[in-house]
Order: C-alpha cells, then structure tokens, then sequence
C-alpha cells in the first residue's frame, strides 16, 4: 500500500499542491470575480483532514507539498498546519515544504513559515506600479506585499515572482520587473494567462511568452538550463545579470509530457489535471472512513484516472479548453 503513485502514462507523482482556502484578500482580475460567493465552512476541510490527507500522499512518495488558495495565509490557524507538516521534512519523507502567495501576510507570518522548515516561496506579482496593482487586485496595496517579500527574504527564504503576462497590462513594465528582482536576489517566472474562470474580455491580455521572451533577447543574452524545480517552468540564465528567468507556456508549449502533479482542493477534490474537470472526492472517503488503507486506496484509484494533458488552446477569437471554474477554486 506504499509503493509510489505512478500514473497511466508512467509518470510518478511526486508533487502535490493543496488548496488550504478558496478564500483571499485581494480580488485579481484573472482569478476572480469582483463579488465571489465562498464556500460554506463546513464544506471546507478541517486542518485536521488536511494533515491526514497530505500525510497520506506523503506515505505514498509524494515528496514536494506546496500549500495555496485562495490565499493561503488568511486561513485561521494556518499555522498549525505548517508546524504539522513539518515533521514530515524532520523524518526525511517530505523533501519539500512550501507556499505560492500574494504576499499580502509575509510580513506577520514569514518568521513562523521559516522556523517550519519553509526554505522557498512563490509571490504572485504582476506589476511594481502601486496604481496597477491596486487595480488588477481590486483593492490591493503593494506596499504591504513588498513589505512582506522584504520579510520573507530576512528570514532566509529564497523568493521566487510569479507574474502574469498581460498584454496592454505590463508590457511596458518587463525590464522594470526584471532589472528589480536581479538587485533583490530574486528570481523571476512568467506565466501565460490561463483560459480559466469568467473569460470577458481576457482574450485581449494573452501575452504569447514567446514574444516576451524575444524582448527580453533584445537585451539580455539567454542561456537555457536543463535544470527542473518539479514544476512545469523553462528556465534561462541571463548573461549579464546572472539571474535566473522562468517561463511557463501552458498554451504556446505543452509541458504534460513530463507533469508529476495532482491538486487538492480546500474541499477535498483532487484534481488530476488543471486542465481537465475529470476529480476525484476524497473528502467522502476522509469522513466515512477511518482505515488510512481505504485512504490510500482512493488517492490509487484516482491516479489511474490521470490524463496524458490538458486542452488548453488560444484560437484567434476563441478558447479552446476553457475551464469555467476560477482559479482560486482549484488552487493556485
């Protein structure tokens, strides 16, 4: 009942990524809606089942669990979690803990996450105009966020930046956002738009990261690396600054070939794929069983279900593989 989770097309599944909440505190347009409805709490796992959960991808040779939203931080007792998760990095079985956040509770919680074990994070950034930020944010402030990067990087973790690609967006704030993160010891990830959630007028912001990555050619030399971080990002050296640029092309470049990824959701939902609706409820095998062998056979069976890729698909005026639900619903 412990051997690895190896999936149909014998990719072994190493990493899993585990909605804490649906909830957060800012409102970005690509995410969310404006007015969201949230889940009822009782329909949420309790940390308790989360730690039960994630300890049994654990005994199954998950090795990399990286914790989201929503946002994660505003979880009542988040915590807790994290100091329980860790003692899977104490016995040896967890080789990863970590978080993708907004940054907005960095600066209260970058000490504990820390003294957790939590060595590298993600911040979603998308511009480092404060007026921009408050408006694809929704009521967002940037101070608060680079307050707690600051944070988080005197507490000895390396941070990674996630921005969103967004044409007519932050075009013109490419060099800015690079020229930033290298004085900072930061490295950088750009990601394309994903067709997920509520697409009006979204089709205008697709970025293709090939055309960003010609510009960023126009100035900087780009050495490609070989090297993975167990997500689905390409990464390049660049020359004169020696920082390190991520991009994940999920529509110009289809990176399934190697994905060793499943999500959870805040409910209980695993997602074999971010591109395909096809879950599995462990929530209901959680409640109506105490044997952890049940358990683990559920996460099996699920695995067998996993696709070989997503659809996703930018036509010239229409999206191919759109995914209605918000991002934040099966994490982030």
């Amino acid at each position: 009942m412990t051997a690895p989770l190896i999936d149909p097309f014998q990719r072994p599944i190493s990493y899993l990524r585990v909605s804490v909440t649906d909830r957060c505190d800012f409102r970005c347009l690509y995410c969310m809606a404006e007015q969201m409805t949230f889940l009822p709490k009782a329909d949420l796992l309790t940390l308790d089942e989360l730690d039960r959960l994630c300890s049994s991808f654990v005994d199954l040779g998950v090795k990399k669990l990286r914790i989201t939203g929503g946002e994660p931080l505003v979880r009542r007792n988040i915590m807790s979690f994290f100091r329980a998760m860790s003692r899977h990095l104490d016995s040896g079985r967890l080789e990863e803990l970590t978080l993708t956040t907004n940054g907005s509770q960095l600066a209260k919680y970058a000490d504990d996450l820390a003294a957790c074990g939590v060595r590298r994070i993600n911040v979603s950034l998308d511009t480092l105009d404060a007026t921009k930020f408050t408006h694809i944010t929704r009521w967002g402030r940037l101070e608060q966020v680079l307050e707690g990067i600051a944070a988080a990087k005197a507490a000895g973790m390396r941070v990674k930046i996630n921005t969103v690609a967004l044409k007519g967006f932050n075009e013109d704030e490419l060099f800015t956002l690079a020229d930033w993160c290298a004085r900072e010891g930061h490295d950088l990830t750009f990601i394309e738009v994903m067709p997920m959630g509520d697409m009006e007028g979204r089709l205008d912001q697709y970025w293709p990261l090939a055309d960003l990555r010609a510009r960023l050619a126009e100035r900087f030399t780009l050495h490609p690396l070989t090297e993975r971080t167990g997500g689905p990002a390409r990464y390049v050296r660049v020359g004169e600054t020696m920082q390190k640029i991520g991009f994940i092309t999920p529509l110009t470049h289809n990176f399934c070939e190697s994905c060793n990824r499943v999500r959870l959701t805040c409910t209980g939902e695993l997602y074999l794929c971010l591109g395909q609706e096809d879950r599995a409820d462990l929530r209901a095998v959680l409640r109506d069983s105490d044997d952890e062998d049940v358990l683990r056979a559920a996460i099996r069976d699920a695995i067998t279900r996993k696709p070989k890729g997503h659809d996703f698909d930018y036509g010239r005026q229409t999206v191919a593989g759109q995914m209605p639900r918000h991002m934040s619903h099966t994490g982030g």
